[in-house]
């Protein structure tokens, strides 16, 4: 398999393809990383340096990929961070040449926007840009609940309102959605969900919910689902794959007490997940 990730990078830590490109290959994906920013290190620290990298010039990479004839080969482009609005024409263009030269590829997005803690954390322009022209050329996207909640005009505090939101959502035009960080009101305390839903059903995985946030998991775990969805084409089998390989790295960073993603010390939860959780049929 063979992904074309266009995302953000950083030297320090690991967001966007700092943590999404280690993982795929250590579960033995080919992954060609394009970089929308260089940064020092992830914004969350309130200062970093580097330069937001001009869309001309992240289509330039693009071009000169395309032009070693690599794009047949290329399963998925995966898209995460954008820090402007002139990389969301870039990414969709890549989209179309990519599905021109194979019309068996797909492209994920992970609409990063915020979260319900933090609220939204881009530029004010970039949420509509990702709801009015990227998502609905997406077959699949990665959304916490709180970015689920935006795309589709919704605030789901419910499995059942999660999954009438992803319905709306998958009348956008994305086929599958993977929604994370799914809390449910009815639920107890100390748990936390992540939802599949394709044309097959829908399912959920509920793991223990570990008291810390930390940057780059999402980046993770839409990286890890999607390869192993476009690998397995199960719904239920990506989850349970992502999710516990997800919850070791994130349990590991926890017990270190780091605030950055222990993401190498953790690459055998990659490679062989433990599976300890199992995916509930919804519908």
């Amino acid at each position: 398999m063979r992904i074309l990730s266009i995302q953000s990078a950083v030297a320090y830590g690991h967001v966007g393809n700092s943590a999404a490109v280690f993982p795929l290959q250590r579960i033995g994906v080919e992954v060609m990383p394009v970089y929308t920013v260089n940064f020092s290190n992830h914004t969350g620290y309130g200062a970093w340096r580097g330069p937001l990298i001009d869309p001309s010039d992240v289509a330039a990479v693009l071009t000169g990929i395309e032009e070693r004839g690599v794009f047949p080969s290329v399963d998925v482009v995966l898209s995460g961070y954008q820090g402007g609005t002139g990389i969301g024409d870039v990414i969709i263009d890549a989209v179309r040449r990519v599905k021109e030269a194979n019309p068996d590829a797909i492209y994920s997005c992970d609409p990063v926007m915020g979260n319900a803690n933090s609220g939204c954390f881009v530029a004010p322009e970039i949420p509509v840009l990702l709801r009015d022209r990227v998502v609905p050329v997406a077959d699949l996207i990665t959304p916490n609940q709180f970015e689920l909640g935006y795309l589709t005009g919704t605030e789901p505090v419910s499995l059942d309102e999660t999954l009438d939101s992803v319905d709306a959502a998958r009348a956008m035009g994305p086929s599958t959605v993977l929604v994370t960080s799914v809390l449910d009101a009815a639920e107890s305390e100390g748990v936390i969900g992540m939802m599949a839903v394709d044309d097959e059903g829908a399912w959920l995985v509920r793991t223990p919910l570990i008291p810390m946030k930390v940057n780059g998991s999402g980046d993770v775990t839409a990286a890890l689902f999607t390869a192993h969805y476009r690998r397995t084409g199960s719904a239920a089998e990506a989850l349970e794959r992502t999710a516990s390989s997800v919850f070791d790295l994130i349990q590991a960073t926890f017990d270190a007490g780091s605030r950055e993603l222990l993401l190498v010390e953790s690459q055998e939860f990659f490679a062989h997940p433990r599976l300890q959780f199992t995916a509930q049929r919804l519908r």
